[in-house]
């Protein structure tokens, strides 16, 4: 773990229990500087060593002397007294959904919880719905969001994922053993979340690429040393399995190591059938047993008379059949990507001003970007009302007139109220160039009631967007219930596009309706939600889900023209 990280995550734990505690005001400061923190692009070691603590944004004393501390010594006497005056068990049951600091709190008082296991125990026997407040339905969501939070203990984001793939390749790959190196398996589907990583090396000195493995700098321990199968934890608790693997056998085992459980039976089964079989170390003639293919993936698939596909179709959903049809989708790639349309700026709740998200944008190649930030109704989050936002409109003019083949699109991302209602007036929409309607309350409406109040938003002849459609946080808040195949008719009909929100907690829509908006003949719209500039790096995510959905380019906005883009506002 960085330092960033290491201090960003001490500074919210503060901030966490001071919100149990309700001390609202030194809770916001300490959740304000870990988010500045955490969006540094600089090492916060070399800003503390030349005594610039307090010059980062909210960053105060206080807070400085935290940041020593957790620099120095790794932990804080602040957030340990913090946590000591705590009531056994509120915390732990924060990480349930639904379940905040008041309701924990009342929880333990009424009932003594200490513990995750003992509120599983009483709401089974029926003590949580004789609470004032709480009911059967209260008790029943939290039985089920226990066990939510079991399945997904042992599971990481793949945002979280991803830079931890490129170190681990990056530093096999400065290894001369080392000819070919490869993360498979869910990582390299790109899914969601990921379990263990599985490493595939190929190599003829497998004793020599397994002791680098094993002594990489980030092993926490080390489970099992072999010359050709090694396992580790690093300090994240993340599980890592490394094969190595002799050339001509590896890209066998990188199909099988990649491909989902289903997509490999049905391979296996299609083998079988052509007098093949198939497994990690290649495919060979059943009768002969001498080798077809094994070297690489392309042969094996075209040898069992397929295309190659691209690992993040492998999940058996018709990916076999199209690659024996040549029909694979040519699917859409971050080389596709012009724009990005969900950015937040420092007039709401993002660290970062106008100007410094446009220099980002522009460092990444991008030709233009939407700034969209919150509206009125989200007071936490510092939303704009109709004034400011008419007075962000002409900074961004301002802005616009200095830039040279890069442009800002006057945007927001108007709450949707729980009537679906707009949280802006029409005559301000109508003047914006980009508007994003999101669902940010009430997330517990029923499903008739929340389909109508996104419906009647799509219906607005200003929303050209609905964000992150289904309000999922990923291993911390369910989506919430909405009749989808509604939604993606209307914004259909509507010419109302759906976005691919690429925050790593988000990645929402998902693959599986990203494809069914897709068919519908709805267009998706990939936005970082970014809220720091290094935020915009996750355009990649989004791409994931994209090509997971089979989407193509001429499904994504992203990848038009801005004179492009203005034709389909214009025709929608």
């Amino acid at each position: 773990m960085s330092a960033n990280a290491r201090v960003s995550q001490v500074l919210y734990q503060i901030g966490e229990v001071l919100t149990i505690k309700e001390d609202r005001f030194r809770s916001r400061a300490f959740n304000t500087a870990a988010q500045r923190i955490v969006s540094l692009t600089e090492d916060i070691r070399k800003i503390r060593d030349r005594g610039e603590l307090q010059e980062i944004p909210g960053v105060g004393k206080g807070i400085a002397a935290v940041i020593e501390e957790v620099l120095e010594t790794g932990g804080s006497k602040v957030l340990e007294e913090l946590e000591a005056s705590l009531p056994p068990g509120i915390r732990e049951m924060m990480r349930l959904e639904g379940v905040g600091p008041k309701k924990a709190v009342r929880l333990q008082k009424a009932l003594g919880i200490a513990s995750i296991d003992d509120l599983e125990k009483a709401a089974k026997e029926g003590r949580v719905r004789g609470l004032k407040g709480f009911g059967e339905r209260t008790e029943a969501n939290i039985l089920e969001a226990v066990g939510e939070l079991r399945s997904r203990q042992d599971r990481f984001l793949l945002g979280a994922v991803l830079p931890v793939i490129e170190e681990l390749k990056t530093y096999l790959a400065e290894s001369d053993a080392v000819l070919a190196v490869e993360v498979a398996g869910s990582a390299r589907r790109r899914r969601d979340t990921v379990g263990d990583l599985d490493v595939l090396v190929s190599s003829l000195s497998p004793e020599v690429v397994s002791e680098r493995f094993v002594s990489m700098p980030p092993v926490a321990r080390v489970l099992s040393h072999g010359s050709t199968r090694s396992t580790v934890v690093m300090e994240n608790f993340l599980q890592v399995d490394l094969r190595v693997i002799p050339p001509e056998s590896y890209g066998a085992a990188l199909q099988y190591f990649t491909g989902s459980k289903d997509h490999n039976v049905k391979l296996r089964t299609i083998a079988v059938r052509a007098g093949y079989k198939l497994n990690e170390y290649g495919l060979f003639d059943r009768e002969t047993d001498k080798s077809v293919a094994g070297e690489n993936e392309g042969g094996i698939y075209r040898a069992l008379g397929m295309d190659l596909m691209p690992p993040e179709l492998r999940e058996n959903r018709g990916e076999i059949e199209a690659a024996m049809e040549g029909k694979l989708p040519h699917l859409v790639t971050m080389e596709d990507i012009k724009g990005d349309f969900h950015i937040h700026s420092t007039w709401s709740e993002g660290t970062a001003s106008i100007e410094a998200m446009a220099e980002k944008a522009m460092s990444l190649g991008l030709e233009y970007m939407a700034i969209c930030d919150h509206t009125k109704s989200l007071y936490i989050a510092n939303g704009l009302d109709e004034d400011r936002l008419r007075a962000q409109m002409k900074e961004i003019d301002r802005i616009n007139g200095g830039l040279d083949g890069f442009t800002i699109l006057k945007g927001t991302e108007c709450d949707i109220l729980s009537d679906g209602q707009m949280d802006l007036e029409d005559s301000v929409l109508g003047d914006l160039d980009f508007v994003v309607g999101s669902v940010h309350s009430a997330f517990r409406q029923d499903v008739d009631t929340m389909t109508d109040r996104i419906l009647k938003a799509i219906h607005n002849e200003n929303v050209d967007c609905i964000g992150h459609p289904t309000g999922r946080l990923i291993q911390k808040r369910r989506a919430y219930e909405v009749n989808l195949e509604r939604v993606f008719e209307a914004a259909a009909e509507q010419g109302v596009m759906l976005e691919i929100n690429a925050y790593p907690e988000r990645l929402d829509l998902d693959d599986v309706n990203c494809r069914a908006a897709m068919e519908q003949g709805v267009t998706m719209v990939i936005g970082t939600d970014s809220h720091a500039p290094n935020h915009m790096e996750f355009m990649p995510l989004g791409v994931s889900v994209a090509r997971r959905g089979w989407l193509e380019a001429e499904n994504v906005a992203n990848t038009l023209t801005l004179g492009e883009f203005w034709k389909l506002l214009a025709r929608n």
